[in-house]
């Protein structure tokens, strides 16, 4: 639904976005105005106190005011119910009805300030409960204002000047915006976006430098976020409406879809290699993953015992003993590596965290129980890592022998070039291997260092042909094809469940947008009713809900016009807009350079009914599966929490060990897993 446009500018909130804060804020007059209305009646409107008639003349004109805030939030409430989400005619009032409260917010403001100069001068002598009526009501005014100019802030648009509307012999659908004039008007409107994210950019990372790999980073990030939505006119809850039909529409295709043909080995493993030799090696490479986070994770996976294990160390630092450089609280991150990996001091050749954009802390170990040098690559764990995350453009990475198109995520590019660096110009791997020459390099991160990780262990590959690279959760955006299959000889990808992260690409979400758009455009329920039913449904479970969605078996008559299409929240052409009534895969789009998955992907799911109880147990099968299967993002309450880092080594020690873990939070905080 096309933005609210009042006052002369287009706001972040649409005409059908006002039935929950009107509904609630009616409770609260209507609860009000009764006690306003009991304590007048209780007096029979005679007060026995100074200032009696300033108190009678405040009563009176406060319960008029309140039951016309209460009227205008009735039919506020009731019109903004009205329609659907493209379909906005019976809302055509909200306008006129915004106007109105607004201006009831003036005598509001004069009766409490009346109100304020009665407590304060006139007030002595009134009945104690009197006057903390009157009190109450005052600063239940103050906070209601207070809230509307947040509110108010909250829902401006810094790009809300009124697009222009299409002609009135225009036909509905995408308008023709290819004039030099409308083709200026969205160059200038994209621009003025980009700097409007740049500006809150920089606003957030205030606390960092401001040199100039940050202030690239920030425009880069900038027009990639500015210009996804630039596109349509959606306000934030109908994208909202958007995932809760979504998620519902995804798992009734599940439901009905037969299982999926799964290969038992990876078709380009080695002879005799098979799952539980490769889950054994991912379970053993993830506690080295999850290390690299230091101290945080350590703490909130041990919240009972891990305090108290690192406190000894947190102060004194071992920085002049070993080599650890950067970053703070050294003692602390140190000591939880070795408390989680297992391995003794003298097993550690270098530490280091350092965290600068495109600069990821990192640790270099010997691991004698397989006999290998280990790089572990920290995820993100900083607004630092974020951005590095963020700055998702294609940058070219030739790798010799490999032919095709060989591109990268730039900013996890820039992360595995500054660990290459420090690796071989420092001599930090000729050291590793000048004490232990037969061992092999294996390489292993999570998330960004997932990323990362890959990406190094490409670069390194050819110094070192037997390297092996673990990669838990990485981003989907990361790698060319020619490089992904290049990849699948010495990487394996893990991912768990339904991970946003392992989907997240700009083709996947120009993907989810269209589909956003569609499923939006063809629902005919009112927005209110999505998103209660939405959030029953990720609360509470059950069967999705059987949301009509196709409008061609509805009479034309039973709609109210005029009635958008779902080609017209599209505000202007975009080239990486299909018609929305094609399901093509991202993969055929050409708008963006699709990137994919590193190596082979071992794919970890529940075994069984996605929906259990709080105190049920979990068991987990893992299937070979390829790239291809992620091209597409998938909406669950799951989405974050399986790409956490404990989740993912919880889910790989279930699998080696065989043992069901609960899936309640309490079940997380313990290292120690139970069993049945």
């Amino acid at each position: 639904m096309p933005g609210l446009v009042v006052f002369g500018r287009r706001w972040g909130i649409a005409s059908d976005d006002l039935v929950f804060p009107g509904s609630f804020e009616l409770f609260v007059r209507v609860l009000w105005w009764i006690g306003t209305m009991i304590l007048f009646t209780y007096h029979k409107g005679h007060f026995d106190c100074n200032g009696r008639g300033v108190l009678h003349s405040y009563l009176v004109g406060l319960l008029v005011v309140l039951a016309l805030i209460i009227l205008s939030l009735c039919a506020i409430v009731y019109v903004s119910a009205q329609g659907t989400i493209t379909n906005p005619g019976p809302r055509r009032s909200i306008p006129a009805l915004v106007y109105l409260r607004a201006i009831l917010y003036i005598p509001e403001l004069v009766w409490a300030c009346l109100g304020a100069v009665w407590v304060s001068d006139d007030s002595k002598g009134c009945d104690p409960a009197t006057v903390g009526a009157v009190i109450t009501a005052v600063v239940a005014s103050w906070i209601i204002l207070l809230f509307t100019g947040l509110g108010v802030v909250f829902v401006f648009d810094p790009m809300g000047n009124p697009r222009p509307q299409p002609a009135a012999v225009e036909p509905l659908g995408v308008r023709d915006l290819q004039s030099n004039e409308g083709t200026q008007f969205f160059s200038t409107a994209r621009s003025l976006a980009v700097k409007v994210w740049e500006n809150r950019l920089r606003l957030l990372c205030c606390c960092l430098p401001q040199d100039e790999s940050h202030r690239a980073a920030f425009s880069s990030i900038a027009q990639l976020v500015g210009g996804f939505f630039s596109d349509t006119d959606l306000v934030p809850s109908d994208i909202a409406a958007g995932l809760a039909l979504l998620h519902q529409e995804q798992d009734k295709m599940e439901q009905s879809r037969d299982p999926d043909v799964m290969v038992d080995h990876s078709p380009s493993s080695p002879i005799g290699e098979d799952m539980e030799t490769e889950l054994e090696k991912a379970a053993h490479c993830m506690r080295f993953a999850a290390a690299a986070y230091g101290w945080p994770l350590y703490v909130y996976s041990n919240l009972l015992t891990g305090p108290c294990k690192l406190s000894g160390d947190c102060c004194r630092g071992r920085a002049a003993e070993y080599e650890i450089v950067g970053g703070d609280h050294l003692g602390c991150h140190f000591t939880s590596i070795l408390h989680s990996t297992g391995l003794q001091y003298r097993d550690f050749i270098y530490v280091s965290f350092h965290n600068q954009i495109y600069e990821i802390p990192f640790y270099v170990a010997l691991d004698h129980k397989r006999e290998a040098v280990l790089v572990a690559v920290r995820g993100t764990l900083s607004l630092r890592d974020v951005l590095t995350d963020l700055s998702a453009e294609c940058e070219n990475l030739p790798v010799e022998g490999v032919s095709g198109a060989c591109y990268a995520h730039k900013g996890m590019c820039q992360a595995a070039g500054y660990i290459y660096k420090k690796l071989v110009t420092d001599g930090i791997l000729n050291q590793a291997f000048s004490i232990a020459p037969e061992y092999k390099l294996v390489i292993t991160g999570h998330s960004l260092g997932a990323g990362t990780a890959s990406l190094l262990a490409i670069l390194l590959r050819n110094s070192f042909p037997t390297l092996q690279c673990y990669s838990f959760s990485p981003p989907g955006g990361l790698l060319s094809k020619a490089l992904a299959d290049y990849s699948k000889d010495f990487v394996v990808s893990v991912v768990l469940g339904k991970d946003l992260v392992p989907r997240l690409s700009i083709p996947n979400m120009e993907d989810l947008k269209r589909r956003i758009l569609k499923i939006v455009s063809n629902c005919n329920k009112p927005k209110y009713r999505i998103l209660l039913q939405g959030c029953w449904y990720e609360l509470f479970g059950g069967d999705p809900d059987d949301f009509p969605t196709e409008m061609d078996n509805r009479r034309e008559e039973e709609l109210s016009q005029p009635l958008l299409g779902e080609e017209s929240l599209m505000i202007r052409h975009s080239s990486s807009y299909q018609s929305l009534a094609s399901d093509d895969s991202p993969a055929h789009t050409a708008a963006h350079l699709p990137l994919f998955l590193p190596g082979r992907v071992l794919h970890i799911t529940e075994d069984g009914p996605s929906r259990r109880s709080c105190f049920s147990q979990v068991r987990y099968r893992a299937d070979w599966s390829n790239e291809m299967a992620f091209r597409s993002v998938l909406i669950s309450p799951r989405m974050l929490a399986d790409h956490m880092p404990d989740a993912v080594l919880r889910a790989l020690d279930s699998l080696t060990r065989d043992k069901p873990f609960s899936l309640c939070p309490s079940s997380s905080t313990n290292s120690q897993h139970n069993t049945i």
